[in-house]
């Protein structure tokens, strides 16, 4: 699964350097053995956030630099995806955070406490991201896809901050973020993902694989 993500940031065009972070050597074997680059951290890190911040420190970001954190549970996302979070922090130098969106109408994902949804302002900004049923309209909600750019100064000062009470309630880091005055873009995609939240979706992502090898649509 991490080769297929790998191949998914390779395939943007506005990702400049792929770098997998993982305190796991079986991982660091894993993406080593099919020619990605893997980058070993302390298993001390309390997130995939940290984690990321580490490893772009080390590689020279700047704080300006653009740093997506993309989790290696996501290998049906599209390459155009990460392309515009690049774009829109690109665009808006005042922008600290991207993240990504699509708008569903399923009522059983409503009320998936492992569906996350998100809430946007008139600006397209987060308003707010829950487990709970949170809709955005009389038939839709805004299902919330994991993925987060950041400029790395923004990154930094995240991670330096402790961890929230709505954080710790809703077990979502992006709401310390929010709750710390952070602005979070959310840039709505046409297609779901399947992402490997549980156990079970194993099965789902490795249909939609083939289906996808095979030139079908999932």
């Amino acid at each position: 699964m991490i080769q297929h993500v790998w191949e998914v940031a390779q395939a943007s065009k506005r990702v400049a350097q792929t770098l997998v972070a993982t305190d796991d050597s079986a991982i660091f074997d894993a993406v080593e053995g099919f020619g990605g680059q893997a980058v070993m951290t302390s298993p001390e890190f309390e997130s995939g956030s940290d984690r990321v911040a580490w490893v772009a420190k080390q590689a020279g970001a700047q704080a300006d630099s653009i740093v997506i954190n993309l989790q290696g549970d996501e290998p049906l996302l599209a390459p155009e995806a990460l392309d515009g979070l690049i774009q829109v922090l690109e665009e808006n130098p005042e922008a600290q955070m991207a993240t990504l969106a699509v708008k569903k109408h399923s009522e059983s994902e409503l009320h998936n406490p492992n569906v996350v949804k998100v809430v946007l302002d008139r600006s397209g900004e987060a308003l707010y991201f829950s487990r709970a049923p949170l809709k955005s309209g009389p038939d839709f909600f805004f299902k919330h896809v994991g993925v987060y750019a950041f400029r790395f100064g923004a990154l930094e000062t995240f991670c330096r901050l402790e961890s929230s009470a709505l954080e710790r309630v809703e077990r979502l880091e992006q709401l310390r973020a929010l709750q710390n005055g952070f602005t979070i873009q959310v840039i709505p995609i046409a297609e779901d993902t399947v992402a490997v939240d549980i156990p079970g979706d194993v099965g789902l992502v490795e249909q939609a694989l083939k289906m996808r090898s095979e030139g079908r649509h999932p």
